[in-house]
C-alpha cells in the first residue's frame, strides 16, 4: 500500500550537484532527508553553505532543520546528515549519486549499488525507490532492484515499488534550475508511476512527461546527452576541416545559422559529468546485446581530442611567430569545465595542459571559480584561483579555455610576442591568432 502524498518523508540520497537542489525544493513542501557520505559535505551543508554554488545560502537556512524532531514538528524542512539511521523515517528514496565510468571508459555503478545497499537496509513495506542517475537502460530493474530485494528481504512490486526520473540540472545555470525544467518520470507499475508523477509535479513547476515504463525513462536520458555530444562532434570536426582550409569556422556557422533550420552547435571542449560520460552508458549497452555504436564512439573519440588540438595548434602558431617553445611559460585561463561554475569534474582542459606539458612548457592556469584544492586532488596539478590576476606579458601564449565573465573584461590582444588562442570565440576575431 502506497503512503498518501501529503504524508510523504523523502530521504534523498547523495547530495551533490542533483541532489542539494532537489532536497531544497522537496523540502519546501514535505519532510525531507538529505544523506550523504561524505563528512565534510555535509558539514558545510548544516551550516548553511553549499559549496557548488546550486543552492543559494539563503535558501538552504530557510528550509534547514538540526534534528528529526524539528522535522516532525515543522511539517517540512531538510534534515541534512551523513547517518543511515534518519533516513529510514522515509518512505520515498531518491537515489542521486554519480555514475562515472573508469579509465577504460566503462560504466561503474558502484555508487548506485552501495546507496542501493544503504537504503534496502531500512526499506519498508509500501516504499518507493526513484533513481534520478543516468544510467543505461535496465539499470533501475535488473542491477539496482535485486540489490533492495537481497538486502531488504522484501518483494519488488509486491512489498516495494521503483521509479526512475532522470535528472536534468544544468551546473551553474540559474535560469533552467530544478523546478523549472520539465521532468520525466516512471515507475515499476502504472499505479507507481502515476504516484511518482505526482510526487514530482507536486514541486516542478514546468510540469511532467510520464514515461511508459522505466527503460523508456532511462533510455531518454542517455540520449539527450548522447544526441549533444554527437552534434558538438561534428562541429569540431568541421573547425578542425575549416581550419586547415584557411577559413574562420565561426563565420561559417553564423552564415549557416542564417537558415531557420540550422541547429547552433559550436565548438569546444566536451567535459562534465554528463556530456562527455553518458554515450558511454549507452555505447556499453550497445556492446552488450551485440551492437557496435559508431556514430556514439566516434563522436566521443573526436570530442575527447580537441584539448590536444587546441594545444598542439596554440604550439604551431607560437613557431610561426618564431618564439620559443620548449620552456616556455604558457597561461591557460579558466579549468572548470564550463563558464562561471564551479564544477571541475571531466574538464577537458587537463588534456590541454597535458599535451603542452608533454613539449616541456612551464604551464600557468588561473582560474577564479576552481578550488585549487579539488583540482590538485583530482588531477594533481596547481591552479591559482584568487589574489593579484596574472600579468599577461609575462607568457608566450594564452589560451582562453573557459569563459568566465571575468575573463572578458581582460584586455588580453595578440602580439608578436604573445600567441592568443580563444578556445570559446569571445575575444573577437582582430585580438586572437586562433579560434575554434
Amino acid at each position: 500500500m502506497l503512503t498518501n502524498l501529503e504524508k510523504s518523508k523523502i530521504a534523498i540520497i547523495g547530495l551533490g550537484y542533483v541532489g542539494l537542489p532537489l532536497a531544497a525544493a522537496f523540502a519546501e513542501k514535505f519532510k525531507t532527508i538529505g544523506y550523504d557520505i561524505d563528512s565534510k559535505r555535509v558539514g558545510e551543508l548544516q551550516k548553511g553553505h553549499d559549496r557548488t554554488l546550486e543552492v543559494g545560502d539563503d535558501q538552504l537556512k530557510s528550509v534547514l532543520v538540526a534534528s528529526t524532531l524539528d522535522l516532525e514538528e515543522k511539517g517540512s524542512g531538510l534534515l541534512v546528515t551523513d547517518a543511515v539511521g534518519p533516513i529510514s523515517l522515509a518512505n520515498i528514496y531518491i537515489v542521486t549519486v554519480p555514475t562515472p565510468t573508469d579509465k577504460h571508459n566503462r560504466p561503474v555503478l558502484t555508487p548506485m549499488l552501495r546507496a542501493s545497499e544503504a537504503i534496502g537496509k531500512v526499506l519498508k513495506r509500501g516504499d518507493v525507490v526513484i533513481y534520478e542517475s543516468t544510467v543505461y537502460p535496465g539499470v533501475t530493474e535488473e542491477e539496482c532492484v535485486p540489490v533492495l530485494e537481497r538486502v531488504s528481504g522484501l518483494k519488488f512490486n509486491e512489498d516495494f515499488f521503483a521509479g526512475y526520473s532522470p535528472e536534468r540540472i544544468n551546473p551553474g545555470d540559474k535560469e533552467h534550475t530544478v523546478t523549472k525544467i520539465l521532468k520525466v518520470t516512471s515507475g515499476s507499475t502504472p499505479e507507481v508511476a502515476e504516484y511518482v508523477d505526482q510526487l514530482y509535479k507536486a514541486v516542478i513547476t514546468a510540469g511532467t512527461h510520464k514515461a511508459s515504463c522505466i527503460k523508456v525513462a532511462e533510455a531518454a536520458k542517455v540520449i539527450e546527452n548522447s544526441q549533444r555530444d554527437i552534434n558538438i562532434a561534428f562541429v569540431n570536426e568541421l573547425s578542425k576541416i575549416f581550419n586547415l582550409l584557411g577559413i574562420d569556422t565561426q563565420e561559417v556557422l553564423e552564415a549557416a545559422g542564417t537558415k531557420w533550420n540550422f541547429l547552433p552547435f559550436r565548438p569546444g571542449l566536451v567535459g562534465g559529468h554528463c556530456i562527455g560520460v553518458d554515450p558511454f552508458y549507452l555505447a556499453q549497452k550497445a556492446q552488450e546485446v551485440g551492437c557496435h555504436p559508431e556514430i556514439i564512439l566516434a563522436g566521443r573519440r573526436l570530442n575527447d581530442s580537441m584539448g590536444k588540438h587546441v594545444a598542439t595548434e596554440t604550439i604551431k602558431h607560437m613557431m610561426r611567430k618564431d618564439l620559443k617553445v620548449i620552456d616556455t611559460k604558457v597561461l591557460i585561463l579558466g579549468f572548470t569545465f564550463k563558464e562561471d561554475c564551479p564544477d571541475v569534474r571531466n574538464t577537458r582542459v587537463i588534456d590541454i595542459y597535458n599535451e603542452l606539458r608533454s613539449f616541456d612548457i612551464d604551464v600557468c592556469v588561473y582560474d577564479p571559480w576552481a578550488d585549487p584544492a579539488e583540482v590538485k586532488h583530482e588531477y594533481g596539478i596547481e591552479v591559482s584561483n584568487g589574489g593579484a590576476k596574472p600579468n599577461l606579458e609575462d607568457y608566450s601564449a594564452i589560451i582562453l579555455a573557459v569563459a568566465h565573465k571575468e575573463f572578458k573584461s581582460w584586455s588580453i590582444q595578440k602580439s608578436d610576442n604573445q600567441v592568443v588562442f580563444d578556445v570559446k570565440s569571445v575575444l573577437g576575431k582582430g585580438k586572437v591568432d586562433a579560434r575554434l
